[in-house]
């Protein structure tokens, strides 16, 4: 295949990884749940991902820190041949909320670097694409904490978190921001680099006619909740999955 559309490639697949929802709704409600987070871990992930017909091997790393009322999350994902597809960031603080985003960054392969400002003053949600804005009311997540506080939300929930529960979450897309329901599908068994683990398949799925991305996401009991495999869908077809390698807590 020609190396543009390989690098072609690539650029959709960040895109997959970095998509939010840009549908109109109803002004959000804060919502507070309790949570207990994960520990400090750094997470090492096999990438496997299918884009245009073509299946591509890489590896994701998240870096996972919390403490002292902060956090700081950081993923970044790269493909063979073509190096880092996304490279993420969120910063912020831990409220009666759970993790209260104060900055997002995103820098995705071939595009210029991107952000959103929780301004915890004006209580406001700013984009550095679009003119949209948010009113800050408590609980708000933008797409790699989301993760880590339906993580710690699920920690806290314990046997509350069962098949057919739903946890909504208001999340920061690209340029706007919308309600995640994730839906508690069952339990299953995972093949991960720590062994077969039992995991909680937790889903958000996509709404009908929309560009938006299904994720499902498999939480581990036994690991401290950590997610130990992630899937996102485009349509039919393209998809991108990381499953755990190992994790060094830190």
């Amino acid at each position: 295949m020609p190396m543009n559309n390989i690098r072609h490639i690539g650029a959709a697949l960040a895109l997959t990884f970095a998509l939010g929802g840009a549908s109109a709704q109803p002004a959000h409600q804060a919502v507070k749940r309790a949570f207990e987070l994960p520990p400090s871990a750094d997470l090492a992930y096999d990438l496997a991902a299918r884009q245009k017909g073509l299946a591509l091997k890489g590896d994701a790393n998240v870096s996972w820190r919390a403490g002292d009322g902060k956090y700081d999350v950081r993923f970044e994902s790269r493909v063979a041949i073509l190096g880092t597809l996304l490279d993420n960031r969120s910063q912020g603080v831990i409220d009666a909320y759970g993790l209260a985003p104060t900055e997002f960054s995103e820098k995705r392969m071939r595009k210029d670097p991107t952000s959103i400002t929780f301004d915890r003053a004006d209580k406001t949600m700013r984009f550095s694409e679009g003119e949209k804005t948010y009113p800050l009311k408590g609980g708000e997540q933008d797409r790699v904490s989301v993760t880590w506080q339906l993580a710690a939300v699920a920690r806290a929930a314990g046997d509350k978190f069962k098949p057919g529960t739903e946890w909504p979450f208001f999340v920061a897309g690209r340029s706007s921001a919308e309600t995640w329901t994730f839906k508690v599908v069952r339990n299953e068994k995972v093949k991960t680099g720590l062994g077969e683990v039992d995991a909680i398949l937790v889903t958000r799925a996509a709404l009908k006619g929309s560009r938006d991305q299904s994720v499902d996401v498999w939480l581990a009991p036994a690991h401290e909740y950590y997610p130990v495999k992630i899937r996102f869908t485009e349509g039919d077809k393209e998809t991108i999955e990381q499953t755990l390698k190992s994790v060094t807590k830190s």
